[in-house]
């Protein structure tokens, strides 16, 4: 009984790393369309638009079930999760999108990916959580490898990095402020919901989103194809695989295997839309990846059973 056991648990397993890495792999396609949707002529706040509203749309069909959740919430959490919407969904797409513009997007993933350094400080005044000296080491060599990105043909500060690092510290802020709303029993599709929803109804109201679509119908169907990939494949598909992965795997070794993401966003960038770094930006990536794979191995990465198996094994 036990070995069954077991064995169930080492399969779910698998199942759920191939579910994490395919979700990375479709978040790293956001640098690639975002950039060809660029390149037709949207502006990095028009795609933010565009991946934003249209997933909204599709998440639609969750409504019927998250419903009964809903109109449980309090005004308190609704406040969370709008504030976790505006923060982290919103302002970290349009900061992401606008960085992918001006430095690519194998840098701006990278950049992204310094969310764990913020993680360390909003946790800790937000969450009381201690920052220990091993986290604080992953952090200084998340600052250097960021430090090194800055330095291309010319040593300068541009927008794409400042927006890059900005990116990064919203998409933080999503994680702290999720783990807050799961304090409050959410369950994670409500969250996800809520965060795309919220988001769309204020960019509804601003008068650029009718004129972005507007501007969407009169261009080819296949500009309309990268608009969709950008909010399904980039977006709803994989939060919807990380989501059902989190059923057979911790949290903590789920994000282990979330470095396929900007491993993805840079090999498409030098791939399909030709962009390279010098040497020394290559380390500086290297730097920041390193960082965020040891800070999510070191923080426990061991195999656990879900619990509801070990209610059964209990039964």
């Amino acid at each position: 009984m036990a070995n069954s056991h077991s064995a169930t648990a080492a399969r779910l397993s698998w199942i759920g790393t191939i579910q994490i890495i395919t979700a990375a792999i479709c978040w790293g396609t956001l640098g690639i369309f975002s950039t060809y949707l660029n390149q037709i002529g949207f502006s990095g706040w028009q795609i933010t638009i565009l991946r934003i509203v249209t997933a909204a749309l599709l998440v639609l069909v969750m409504l019927p079930k998250l419903w009964p959740h809903l109109v449980k919430l309090r005004p308190k959490q609704w406040l969370g999760l709008a504030l976790q919407s505006l923060i982290g969904v919103l302002s970290m797409s349009v900061c992401y999108f606008f960085a992918v513009i001006y430095v690519g997007a194998g840098p701006a993933v990278a950049l992204l990916y310094t969310a764990p350094v913020f993680s360390l400080l909003f946790s800790a005044f937000l969450l009381n959580e201690t920052i220990t000296r091993q986290s604080a080491l992953l952090a200084l060599m998340a600052v250097s490898g960021v430090g090194l990105t800055m330095l291309g043909d010319e040593a300068q500060v541009n927008w794409g990095i400042i927006l890059g690092l900005l990116s990064g510290m919203c998409y933080s802020l999503y994680g702290v402020l999720g783990k807050r709303a799961m304090h409050y029993a959410h369950p994670a599709p409500l969250v996800f919901f809520t965060s795309i929803i919220i988001s769309a109804g204020v960019l509804l109201l601003l008068p650029e989103t009718y004129h972005t679509y507007g501007q969407l119908l009169t261009l080819p169907l296949h500009t309309w194809g990268y608009a969709l990939g950008l909010s399904l494949v980039g977006t709803v598909v994989p939060f919807a695989l990380y989501m059902k992965a989190l059923e057979k795997l911790p949290a903590t070794r789920a994000s282990v295997f979330t470095i396929f993401e900007p491993l993805t966003a840079i090999a498409l960038a030098i791939l399909l839309l030709h962009q390279s770094l010098s040497l020394i930006q290559y380390l500086g990536v290297v730097l920041i990846l390193l960082a965020a794979l040891l800070n999510a191995v070191l923080n426990g990465s061991t195999t656990r059973v879900p619990r509801w198996l070990k209610r059964r094994q209990k039964a």
